[in-house]
């Protein structure tokens, strides 16, 4: 756990004080706090959920999922110039060794290929090719990257039967990546 807190504290400052063109971290989604760790009586410092909403966690609750929200805006000369849109990181105890869910969220979801209505990004270094040499900002300039070079705003040609059948938590799902090119 403690690695996991001193690699999301180091890419927390790293997103606040570099972070990729258009991207910047959502101030109010992240903060820290003192919980109680609930395997021992001891308190620990850990960045808290972002609470989306939703009622604050207690003092003596943990927080296991960590959540930041990243605004974004549309890259200039693309097809997303200008527009706004929400990322909603979640990340797990394991993390960097196991990826982050990552969804767009809020009302401006892309109309794009790789995007589902929902929010679900099929996007390779999110699932199967993660590494923990990755970083939520390598994630977000494979994202705008994604973004800035499609050609034709449109949903993937599955997106009412995904929407409809797929999990909450886009890293459950059994991607089939298809396609290079939007």
């Amino acid at each position: 756990m403690a690695s996991m807190q001193k690699r999301l504290q180091k890419e927390l400052l790293a997103l606040q004080n570099d972070p990729p063109p258009g991207m910047t971290l959502n101030e109010k989604s992240v903060q820290n706090s003192i919980t109680h760790n609930p395997h021992g009586s001891s308190t620990c410092m850990q960045l808290s959920c972002c609470y989306d909403g939703r009622r604050k966690p207690e003092e003596n609750e943990y927080c296991d999922m960590l959540r930041w929200i990243v605004d974004m805006e549309g890259a200039p000369g693309t097809l997303y110039e200008g527009e706004k849109f929400q990322l909603l990181f979640k990340f797990s105890s394991r993390y960097p060794f196991d990826s982050p869910q990552v969804m767009f969220t809020g009302d401006n979801i892309p109309v794009h290929p790789h995007v589902y209505s929902n929010g679900h990004i099929c996007l390779s270094i999110l699932t199967e090719d993660w590494s923990p040499a990755l970083s939520v900002q390598s994630v977000c300039l494979s994202i705008i990257s994604m973004l800035s070079s499609c050609k034709e705003k449109r949903r993937p040609p599955d997106n009412s039967f995904y929407v409809r059948t797929c999990n909450k938590n886009p890293k459950k799902t059994k991607w089939w990546y298809h396609d290079d090119t939007c």
